[in-house]
């Protein structure tokens, strides 16, 4: 595998804009089949839809569930997450309830990743964790606490961000990190050496996703799919 092929197999392009329509579906499903990236990541009604789109190419079915801030009750998550799978999702990138974790519920927390990690691997998925770091900011204890359940379940990945996750300051206005260098090297270190690592939320350029590469991370998730492809066979080939 070639160094471009390389860094398109990292990147599960995000189809996952509120304002997106059938039409864009098929656009972007079609740039993740051209570029041959890991995966398209997209909303639970479109499964079925990016299935057909994606069909006969090396490109994984990826759904959301809880999207974006982890509210529903676990029965509606595993509910999502059991029809995302009969529709043809193989991955799973799941939210975590973000209250339940700053209110230190970790039994709630972790039986709910078990159970969705059961769902998935009963289809054969794989699961990805979300934590949105966001919503942490100076406490790291919690991202910790986070990797630790995700070490003792299984899962697969552990995601910084969904890429939604605006903060209210005090100010009114609303800011986003993302995937930050200091999270990523966070969630490297504590967590097992099974669990690998997701990138979301501000990687943009190609030397945006050389980084996260550097720091571990095995996928990201991207918009930018086209502009970091392309001036990577400029750089590369």
């Amino acid at each position: 595998m070639n160094k471009v092929d390389e860094l398109a197999k990292m990147i599960d392009h995000s189809i996952l804009h509120p304002a997106f329509t059938d039409e864009d579906l098929k656009r972007e499903c079609e740039v993740a089949v051209k570029y041959n990236v890991a995966s398209v990541c997209v909303k639970p009604y479109a499964v079925k839809q990016a299935a057909e789109y994606i069909k006969g190419s090396d490109v994984v079915n990826c759904c959301v569930i809880g999207f974006p801030h982890g509210n529903s009750s676990t029965k509606v998550k595993l509910f999502e997450t059991e029809q995302a799978c009969i529709d043809g999702a193989t991955e799973i990138d799941m939210v975590v309830n973000i209250g339940k974790v700053l209110g230190n519920d970790w039994n709630f927390v972790e039986t709910e990743i078990e159970a969705i990690n059961n769902v998935c691997k009963k289809h054969g998925a794989l699961l990805k964790v979300i934590f949105e770091n966001d919503y942490y900011r100076g406490r790291d204890d919690l991202k910790i606490k986070l990797c630790e359940i995700c070490t003792r379940v299984g899962v697969a990945w552990a995601k910084t961000s969904t890429g939604y996750g605006f903060v209210k300051g005090p100010d009114g206005k609303y800011s986003y990190d993302g995937a930050t260098e200091h999270d990523l090297k966070l969630m490297h270190e504590h967590s097992g050496p099974n669990v690998q690592i997701k990138a979301a939320g501000g990687v943009r350029t190609l030397n945006d996703l050389l980084r996260v590469k550097e720091l571990g991370c095995t996928r990201c998730g991207a918009t930018a799919t086209i502009a970091m492809l392309e001036e990577a066979k400029k750089r590369f080939n």
